[in-house]
């Protein structure tokens, strides 16, 4: 079983000043009171206005600061997500940081050529298989868009069979709407051996954003409801745009998102109390230079602390990124932007951190890039436990024994506190020049695209028993999209 305890982390970073947090918030609940949102969802908006929410212009809503904080108070504050075997992987909330993939990138480094290329359904399955081997990935997402899935509408639901069957790790799902989602959700229940089962274990997580600026989408608010009655756990994430679908300022950029996610909040916990549910904000950065919406900048590092700081003062679990990098390759630049935002989301404590390996602004995927992150998360981890003080740890004893002019190497304490003391790496560099040329000199990403391919043919994901099997591919193979 997977130890999900929360490690001792030491140096917490802060963004912004209880004041600031304060009128953040205050000014959240201004623009979903006073300035109101659209829910083109009759359900929703009746639930909404049964609990004193007002409408104008038809689907102009406006809630209250007492719905808000209501939904506050139900909201789980933690909640625990399972793998495939029902097995804990992840207390998702407070201090804990999780790390996983991103969905539906449009292509791929190929492992065995390096040329970039379409992706297709089977780079889904090959990149939950290669997370399956790598022990700092706690979830996945399907990293790939399914090009030769045919209708498309098929897409995440084919996807979601790929991950299952080469990953027992819990997943972040997409899904186009409430009936794919429903058939995932069915085979969810067979996997974990019935709906109460699953909703005593959740297997998944489902993503859904609103449309920025103070808009809710009705195929979203769907997927929202049904997780509410269902027990699956909700992110409900905006990605607003600074400058373009939200203000440029970073106080405006985290406001808005604050007012639309919460907005959210509101009708899940309306539609059931204590739903657990993941707040956030994708923190898009347009370069105006470039027009480019960036992944990596100083901007994107500072709002995604901010946000994630109002996720602990809201008391809610958080959705964050780590592991991805604007450049096109994975170079130099790709280490330097996978290392810092991992690491500052960790320092920061956030929850869920997804879209490890995304190349070029999102547009583009690389497997060795997500082996990469693996090795920083787990050097980070080790840094971050901090420094263990106790008699035995300070030493004072063997210090005495060895005594002035003597050496350590072969006392029993060395020994003893050898492997705790030292991180070892899997992929970065220690040997002498001579035994690196003489491996062929390979740099970090031909070593990290040796261990991906060494995973994809040594490493071999648990299956799924065959009669269960034989069950999620009838409930795969007969869903009909709607025209």
């Amino acid at each position: 079983m997977k130890d999900v305890r929360d490690p001792v982390i030491t140096g917490r970073l802060t963004m912004l000043s209880e004041k600031g947090k304060q009128d953040i918030y205050d000014a959240a609940v201004r623009i979903a009171s006073e300035i109101g949102m659209r829910v083109p969802h009759t359900v929703s908006r009746e639930l909404l206005v049964a609990a004193g929410a007002t409408v104008e212009q038809g689907d102009l809503v406006h809630v209250s600061r007492e719905m808000i904080e209501a939904a506050r108070k139900t909201a789980p504050a933690l909640f625990s997500v399972y793998d495939r075997n029902g097995e804990p992987a992840m207390e998702v909330g407070k201090n804990h940081s999780y790390f996983g993939t991103g969905s539906d990138l449009m292509e791929i480094y190929d492992l065995e050529t390096g040329e970039p290329r379409q992706t297709t359904l089977a780079d889904v399955g090959r990149a939950a298989h290669v997370c399956d081997g790598l022990p700092n990935i706690d979830f996945i997402m399907s990293c790939a868009y399914p090009h030769d899935v045919v209708p498309a509408s098929r897409e995440y639901l084919e996807s979601f069979r790929q991950m299952i069957t080469n990953t027992t790790k819990p997943m972040v799902m997409t899904a186009a709407g409430g009936e794919d989602l429903e058939v995932m959700w069915k085979i969810a229940c067979e996997l974990r051996g019935g709906e109460q089962a699953l909703r005593d274990k959740p297997y998944f997580i489902m993503y859904g954003e609103p449309v920025s600026p103070l808009r809710h989408a009705s195929e979203v608010l769907d997927k929202l409801l049904f997780c509410a009655d269902k027990g699956i756990p909700a992110i409900y994430s905006p990605a607003p745009s600074a400058g373009a679908t939200a203000p440029i300022t970073q106080a405006g950029h985290i406001v808005l998102a604050v007012a639309e996610s919460l907005f959210g909040l509101v009708i899940h916990q309306l539609r059931k109390p204590g739903a657990p549910f993941v707040f956030g904000m994708g923190p898009v950065k347009i370069d105006m230079t470039t027009v480019q919406a960036l992944y990596n900048s100083a901007e994107y590092y500072t709002t995604i602390l901010g946000i994630c700081e109002m996720a602990k003062w809201l008391d809610l679990p958080n959705w964050g990124y780590a592991g991805s990098s604007d450049s096109h390759v994975v170079d130099a630049q790709a280490g330097m932007d996978a290392a810092e935002l991992t690491l500052l989301s960790m320092q920061a404590g956030s929850n869920l951190n997804h879209d490890i390996g995304y190349l070029a602004f999102g547009l583009i995927g690389a497997l060795e890039l997500v082996v990469i992150t693996d090795e920083i998360i787990s050097l980070n981890r080790r840094t971050l436990e901090g420094i263990e003080v106790s008699p035995e740890t300070l030493g004072v004893e063997v210090i005495a024994k060895v005594g002035p002019g003597g050496e350590f190497l072969r006392e029993k304490h060395t020994a003893k506190y050898v492997r705790s003391q030292q991180w070892m790496p899997t992929m970065l560099n220690r040997k002498t020049r001579e035994n690196w040329k003489a491996d062929g000199a390979p740099d970090l990403r031909e070593r990290a695209r040796r261990k991906a391919l060494a995973i994809l043919a040594d490493h071999k994901p648990e299956p799924i028993a065959p009669a269960t099997m034989a069950k999620v591919d009838q409930l795969t193979d007969g869903y009909q999209p709607a025209s």
